[in-house]
């Protein structure tokens, strides 16, 4: 007599049911990595401007104790900065202090400086740019047209000065990346007249 075993019934994944587990696993993962992309993207802007208020602050207490007229050199076009200091007549580089030499921002980092019109800004402030930049600042008739190579650089737009003395600014960080689904924000370094520069941030645009 022979008896008929039952039909066991499949266990395993249908192809459809493969490609739904697939395609929920890539689309969490995507999640996951948008998120902490933009975290970082949030993270590296504000790091960058939490290490330049740093510097500043550091270059004021240097400029102070040492009695040098300093400067910051913000190139907006090449995404640098670098601190300078006032050497017979000339802002030259600060080459043996390695906290001071320039620094290239990433890519994704615009910076726009601002110097006038400031909210803080008083009619009797302290800090008169004029006299500064009468004494500080290179005169038109001392730069002699020629190579490149041969022109020296502008002076700093920002002086740190051994009084203590700060220009009045306004530096704005911005995402300049090309990530459209991260709203734009922004972090800034704001100096009045003296350090502590203060950091606000992140504010959306």
């Amino acid at each position: 007599m022979h008896y008929s075993r039952p039909m066991k019934r499949q266990s395993g994944f249908s192809l459809l049911e493969i490609i739904v587990v697939v395609f929920l696993l890539g689309l969490i993962v995507s999640v996951i990595s948008f998120r902490g992309f933009s975290k970082d993207i949030t993270e590296e802007i504000g790091e960058e401007a939490s290490r330049l208020q740093v510097l500043i602050d550091l270059a004021s207490d240097f400029a102070i104790l040492n009695q040098l007229q300093m400067g910051l050199r913000i190139d907006i076009d090449r995404q640098t900065y670098e601190f300078v200091s006032l050497q017979n007549d000339k802002w030259l580089p600060i080459s043996d202090n390695k906290y001071f030499r320039m620094r290239e921002l990433p890519e994704d980092i615009q910076v726009e400086l601002l110097l006038d019109n400031l909210p803080w800004q008083q009619e009797d402030e302290l800090f008169d740019r004029e006299i500064f930049d009468e004494n500080l600042s290179v005169s038109e008739d001392s730069v002699q047209i020629g190579d490149e190579e041969d022109i020296p650089p502008p002076p700093p737009q920002i002086l740190i000065l051994s009084s203590g003395e700060l220009t009045p600014f306004e530096l704005k960080f911005t995402y300049n990346g090309i990530d459209n689904s991260i709203d734009p924000f922004y972090y800034a370094l704001q100096g009045e007249e003296t350090i502590p520069v203060n950091k606000i941030g992140p504010e959306p645009l």
